[in-house]
């Protein structure tokens, strides 16, 4: 790290000790296991695309670590590809798990559900920091195996993959969904109420007989294109390209995920965006129509390398830089100020639904700076680490006051730690 001063100093402070405190330790079936999870008292598991995010922060600190965070996530994929939303490595707690996070258990210790692919990014991240290629070729055929399971299993007639359910796209309440569910509570406890009883109906629905790669469709109920976790998609094939090509793996793999990066790209063109409101918008693919509503995933699409920049440079102009809609004083708020279900102050204890969340930022940080926006990535840095500093690691922040929301030493806030390197003059900060 750089020498620090002032707000970055107390939040790589508190980073740290919350990636000390989030530590989880054992062995199961002779492996041992060296996650971080998300949070102690909320959330005590390994989940898929916060352990890729605990692994970009540790990445700055702890590289033997960071790898063996990701080690420890690769382990929970079968033969088949399939890579977990959540694993559940310790046993006396996987009852809890059941009722507590509305899931299905999978081989006894896993979820059945996906969640948005950020290992690609991880990988490239983790082996930046410390050039292990041995590691890197250890770990690479299994992340293949992850990326073509999802094209195989959850590919559309779009090119765009599809989710079976809000929690894959690690969105969970966003009100994009409501009407999909059947939510019409808009303001208070009721809609966090109203929305764990639609999902437990879900599940109960999906529950039987149901395995990784189910189709289901069949049951009517929810069949979704997210602009969000397609982009995390599309920005992951082209990193593991680059990254197959790196260690000399056979050409055609990286060739087959740099077509597949295109063609997703290509489809978020031509199904989700929106040239008149200058957003991207997902897709009900069951009631086959947009989603208008205008949340943070509208503007995912900038990080995807073959999205045109004058799409992403209007995309950053007109909503995400704009005062009335996402560039608040704590940025960016999970839907746009200006919507109608927007919730600022938490007040419905609904996650997603108006409070600013640090892994979001930190895509689009990236993605500010990939397309030449220096000056607004710097800022959105800036308050992001404000807003860690007076808050403390928390799940997500107040966008008018950073004031902390929902679980207390959040693990992905610590990539406060990326961002600190990343906008300080000493060397580092590779997207």
């Amino acid at each position: 790290m750089p020498r620090l001063r002032g707000q970055d100093t107390v939040a790589v402070e508190l980073a740290l000790k919350t990636l000390a405190d989030n530590r989880r330790t054992g062995t199961k079936d002779g492996f041992a296991y060296d996650f971080t999870c998300p949070s102690p008292n909320s959330y005590p598991f390994q989940w898929a695309w916060d352990s890729c995010f605990h692994a970009i922060a540790l990445a700055r600190t702890d590289a033997p670590r960071a790898r063996a965070e990701l080690e420890s996530l690769l382990h929970g994929v079968d033969a088949e590809g399939f890579l977990p939303h959540m694993l559940l490595w310790q046993e006396d707690m996987r009852a809890r798990a059941s009722q507590d996070f509305r899931m299905a258990v999978w081989d006894g210790w896993k979820s059945v559900s996906a969640a948005p692919p950020v290992l690609a990014r991880a990988i490239e991240r983790v082996y930046a920091a410390n050039g292990d290629e041995q590691w890197l070729r250890r770990v690479l055929p299994v992340a293949c195996r992850v990326y073509d399971w999802l094209h195989r299993t959850r590919r559309t007639s779009t090119a765009l993959l599809a989710i079976h359910h809000p929690d894959e796209s690690g969105l969970d309440m966003s009100p994009k969904y409501d009407t999909a569910l059947g939510l019409t509570a808009r303001s208070g406890l009721e809609v966090s109420r109203s929305w764990h009883a639609r999902m437990s109906e879900l599940l109960a629905v999906y529950r039987p007989d149901r395995r990784p790669d189910s189709d289901l469709r069949q049951y009517g109920r929810f069949h979704w294109a997210d602009v969000l976790f397609n982009s995390i998609y599309a920005d992951g094939l082209v990193r593991l390209g680059r990254l197959v090509d790196r260690v000399g793996l056979p050409a055609e793999g990286s060739r087959r995920f740099a077509e597949r990066a295109e063609q997703v790209s290509d489809a978020l063109m031509r199904e989700c965006w929106d040239p008149e409101q200058g957003c991207f918008h997902d897709l009900d693919l069951l009631a086959t129509r947009r989603e208008h509503t205008l949340t943070i995933s509208s503007l995912f699409p900038i990080i995807v390398e073959h999205v045109p920049d004058p799409v992403a440079r209007r995309v950053i102009d007109d909503h995400l830089t704009n005062t009335e809609e996402f560039w608040l004083p704590y940025p960016l708020p999970s839907v746009a100020a200006n919507e109608p279900t927007f919730d600022p102050d938490f007040a419905t204890e609904a996650i997603f639904r108006g409070s600013s969340w640090i892994n979001l930022n930190w895509y689009l940080y990236w993605g500010l700076r990939e397309r030449g926006a220096r000056e607004a990535a710097s800022v959105l840095a800036t308050r992001t680490v404000a807003a860690a500093a007076s808050a403390g690691m928390r799940e997500c922040y107040g966008p008018y006051d950073g004031e902390g929301h929902g679980a207390g030493s959040f693990g992905w806030s610590s990539l406060v730690l990326d961002l600190i390197d990343a906008e300080s003059p000493a060397p580092g900060g590779a997207p």
